[in-house]
């Protein structure tokens, strides 16, 4: 089959646009890439076995397929006995220097994957980038965003705080770390920026359930199955 779309010509179907809801709005944000940011908060840094004195950030990709809606029931991913959450501010782009808003993400990692791909000096692709790893919040413009320079982070594994910190925690600020993207590559309106997390990351099994929060911001609750 061949798709007509204006001009051009497609031998299969295109791709979907991968989008998330804007707080206050009926339009959406269309997710263009995903940035992550590893070993940005001193206490996660140490409890991974890392070395926590200023470096220059790790960064990681996800696809935007791996984007993961508020309410979302998320099957237990394969390949792992070893699934870990991570609560992350989410900062979305507007241009490659304007910041559109934020929200909240969860960076699920395959901790056994990645645990093998760092004992044999291998890219964590397979720990990270997997199916419905990355849930994300609804976004809330800049513009109606609060002060987050010392908001409380947290997640709640069935109830119970797990990952408990504030923003001021993190190593390199969100100016710094799309700075620092900028000197790799050219960020563009559509990209999101997960900004790494703190201390008390931990396991999640099937049948529990996740909310990750941020003072002033849409939560985001799954459910894995």
């Amino acid at each position: 089959m061949v798709l007509h779309l204006g001009m051009k010509k497609y031998c299969i179907n295109t791709a979907p646009i991968i989008s998330l809801p804007i707080v206050g709005r009926e339009d959406r944000f269309p997710v263009r890439r995903i940035y992550c940011v590893g070993k940005n908060y001193k206490k996660h840094v140490v409890e991974m076995g890392g070395d926590p004195k200023r470096s220059t950030p790790i960064f990681f990709t996800k696809s935007r397929e791996t984007i993961v809606q508020d309410g979302s029931n998320i099957p237990y991913p394969p390949l792992t006995q070893n699934l870990h959450f991570e609560v992350e501010l989410v900062v979305a782009m507007a241009s490659a220097k304007d910041i559109f808003g934020y929200g909240v993400g969860i960076d699920m990692t395959r901790r056994d994957l990645q645990s093998i791909a760092k004992e044999s000096g291998s890219p964590w692709d397979m720990a990270k980038n997997f199916d419905q790893s990355a849930p994300c919040s609804a976004l809330l413009p800049r513009d109606t965003a609060p002060d987050l320079k010392t908001a409380k982070i947290s997640l709640e594994k069935n109830g119970m705080i797990k990952q408990d910190s504030t923003l001021d925690n993190m190593i390199w600020s969100v100016d710094e770390i799309i700075a620092h993207l900028a000197n790799s590559l050219t960020l563009t309106a559509g990209d999101l920026i997960f900004t790494g997390t703190p201390e008390g990351v931990g396991e999640v099994k099937s049948g529990e359930t996740l909310i990750g929060a941020i003072d002033g911001l849409p939560s985001i609750t799954v459910h894995y199955i």
